[in-house]
């Protein structure tokens, strides 16, 4: 069969833009070099009857209804508000921080007086980044920044890139707020879900379509060439979109990109909870940053409880381990800039996703991005 279009990658980003595709009578092959589909949102059910999420924890969330209307055509999801916390100096706290943090580690006198002076500095704010709370200069906040900081954010930020806070872009500070108020919710989105089956059931419907053919265990750069300014597959000229690592396809011809990846120690207890909340930051236990007890992500009622340790490594090519999140440094978006400009050069090839495109992406981004892919390809 000749294809209309080829795409690389079968995450959120491949399998979405591939299904609008294949509703337009665009025949689609997709091709994937795991052995399954869902990209890192695939899930399963291990031995004890527990859904695991295989590369991580994954909550749906977004404020755009058009997004969660998209997904909800494959799945039936149930409303489920993701709820975190970090052991901040030896005690649970929710996160992001909140003023119950605050009652927790400060006298009730210098609690009170500490909340009421974050109330006057930021008004009606729901909450504040870390950055902001370092740089303030009333010494009640900038103490407080810095217990946050000294005691969270450096040493969960060293470990999970893999070096000093300071050399990361400050875009990965801001990413977790400090809260101005009582709510322990994680995220503020509108719409916060989780698929009522699992995500796996989530990719099948929406890859069930007579026009999307699937190939899984194939390495698609076996199959890419270029030639002139058009990318061919199997010497084929035909679209090709792009979600794996950019700098990989051009064989890395302006140096590596640095990508963050991860290994998950699982283990189930017969304990019936192990930690307060389903996601766990330990920010001074060795090697590892959280830890996800997956009979919460969602609520499920087995017996025992199957908890996952999260080890942060540096990815390298050619080995067992998958490139998880870009490491966002002024050097590596220098290196992003040019495998960017040297895509826009082949006019057949589209590169996107949180690899193809180097960002940080959460699933509703990336979600975001594939339709509007779409829409530009049909326009």
């Amino acid at each position: 069969m000749k294809y209309d279009y080829v795409i690389v990658g079968c995450g959120i980003t491949g399998a979405a833009i591939a299904r609008k595709l294949a509703e337009t009578n665009k025949h689609v092959l997709i091709l994937e070099r795991r052995n399954h589909i869902g990209g890192n949102m695939y899930d399963y059910v291990d031995e004890h009857g527990v859904l695991v999420h295989q590369y991580g924890p994954h909550a749906f969330h977004t404020t755009k209804k058009e997004l969660f209307d998209f997904l909800n055509q494959f799945e039936e999801f149930e409303p489920y508000v993701l709820r975190c916390g970090a052991i901040l100096d030896g005690k649970h706290s929710p996160t992001p921080f909140n003023f119950k943090t605050i009652d927790d580690h400060y006298s009730k006198e210098e609690a009170e007086t500490l909340k009421q002076t974050l109330k006057d500095t930021y008004g009606e704010r729901e909450s504040v980044t870390i950055v902001e709370l370092l740089s303030n200069d009333n010494p009640l906040i900038k103490e407080y920044a810095e217990f946050l900081f000294e005691n969270d954010y450096r040493p969960y930020t060293s470990k999970q890139w893999g070096m000093k806070p300071e050399e990361v872009d400050v875009s990965v500070l801001k990413r977790v707020p400090v809260r101005l108020s009582y709510i322990d919710a994680y995220y503020d989105d509108e719409y916060q879900y989780m698929p009522k089956h699992s995500y796996s059931t989530l990719f099948e419907n929406m890859l069930n379509h007579p026009n999307i053919t699937i190939q899984l265990n194939e390495d698609a750069l076996q199959h890419l060439t270029f030639k002139e300014n058009k990318v061919l597959f199997d010497d084929e000229e035909v679209p090709v979109i792009y979600t794996g690592p950019i700098d990989e396809l051009f064989k890395q011809e302006y140096g590596e990109l640095p990508y963050r990846s991860l290994r998950f120690e699982l283990k189930h207890l017969e304990d019936s909870s192990f930690q307060e909340a389903p996601v766990v930051a330990y920010p001074f236990a060795k090697d590892y940053t959280r830890v996800t007890e997956y009979k919460k992500l969602p609520n499920q009622n087995v017996k025992g409880t199957t908890i996952a340790y999260e080890y942060p490594l540096h990815y390298e090519k050619g080995k067992k381990m998958e490139p998880y999140y870009p490491l966002l440094t002024k050097e590596s978006m220098e290196t992003y800039a040019k495998y960017e400009q040297l895509a826009k050069d082949y006019t057949n090839l589209i590169c996107c996703g949180r690899l193809g495109s180097f960002k940080y992406y959460n699933m509703d981004n990336a979600l975001e991005e594939a339709l509007s892919i779409v829409k530009q390809l049909i326009d």
